[in-house]
């Protein structure tokens, strides 16, 4: 069987790819020009059961016209491509000017949610993401040694709240809270940079602080009001179509949160990947970081989200 890839940035097409290949199967990459690694060049020379196609995001019908010329009937997305992409320069080629053209909302699952539609109706179905790498979904319940303390709990409930909400929206997935209040929220930006926003603003109150007049400073200066440690809350969507945009966790995340001040990492357990967990768990136990996976009510059972 031959399984078609549509490829994005980071490490998430690689494991696939590698999971893809243990179970004998061939696989075409399909990688986007504007987002996957030149190392999907190097996997095809080492391996002649993969073959690497370089399209840009605007050829849909380039895409469609690779995987039927090769023989595939089903495909997966894997690996992120920013959002932000829909107002770049890029020409979109005449089957998707008229998708997007068609569409309600330019969100993700909107735009993604049409394109497997396409997909769909040219013979191609577009499988779970996760079908390959379903031991990578985080479990239940506290993954580092140490739990949260009273302050993250607190930080967490409030954090879902607020997550869940945005999510159903499609703004975006992740949230970050400091003493129960947001601080920020991600948006086309992405997880990281929305955490290393929150970081910055937590220090720019000990920069605004330095700049008061000498006659404006307390003589007597205490701990600030409210506890200023951060808790980043990512979630999944409320019908997380596990198709695409599925949340994802690695090592970079956890280094951003060093980064920025954070002590806790909430995660919705079943619904997110989390990537090299060994390294994960290790590097935020040297951080002092807790890494707690919850479970939303009635979601143990995931399908594909149609």
């Amino acid at each position: 069987m031959k399984l078609g890839l549509i490829a994005g940035n980071g490490r998430f097409p690689f494991l696939l790819l590698d999971a893809a290949r243990a179970q004998g199967l061939i696989v075409v990459v399909a990688a986007i020009r504007e987002e996957a690694d030149a190392e999907m060049d190097r996997r095809a020379a080492d391996d002649d059961g993969i073959t690497v196609h370089w399209l840009s995001l605007g050829e849909l019908s380039r895409l469609i016209d690779t995987f039927r010329k090769e023989g595939v009937s089903k495909a997966v997305m894997a690996g992120q491509v920013k959002h932000k992409q829909i107002f770049s320069s890029i020409r979109p080629d005449w089957r998707l000017a008229k998708l997007l053209l068609n569409l309600r909302s330019r969100s993700t699952d909107m735009l993604l949610g049409a394109v497997a539609k396409v997909l769909g109706d040219e013979g191609i179905e577009l499988i779970s993401s996760t079908a390959f790498l379903e031991p990578l979904l985080a479990a239940e319940g506290v993954l580092t040694e140490r739990a949260p303390d009273d302050e993250e709990r607190k930080n967490i409930a409030y954090g879902l709240g607020v997550a869940r909400a945005v999510s159903g929206f499609d703004i975006g997935q992740t949230v970050v809270v400091a003493a129960q209040a947001c601080v920020a929220v991600e948006a086309m930006e992405g997880t990281d940079r929305a955490i290393e926003r929150a970081g910055e603003l937590m220090a720019s109150l000990d920069d605004d602080a330095s700049t008061l007049h000498p006659s404006d400073k307390d003589p007597s200066p205490g701990a600030p009001t409210l506890e200023r440690r951060l808790t980043v809350v990512k979630v999944a969507k409320p019908n997380q179509d596990m198709r695409f945009d599925v949340p994802v966790i690695g090592i970079h995340t956890i280094e951003t949160m060093i980064r920025a001040g954070a002590s806790c990492l909430s995660l919705e357990a079943s619904r997110t990947l989390l990537f090299d967990r060994e390294a994960v768990l290790r590097r935020a136990a040297e951080a002092g970081i807790v890494i707690v996976a919850t479970q939303r009510a009635g979601s143990r059972d995931q399908g594909s989200g149609n």
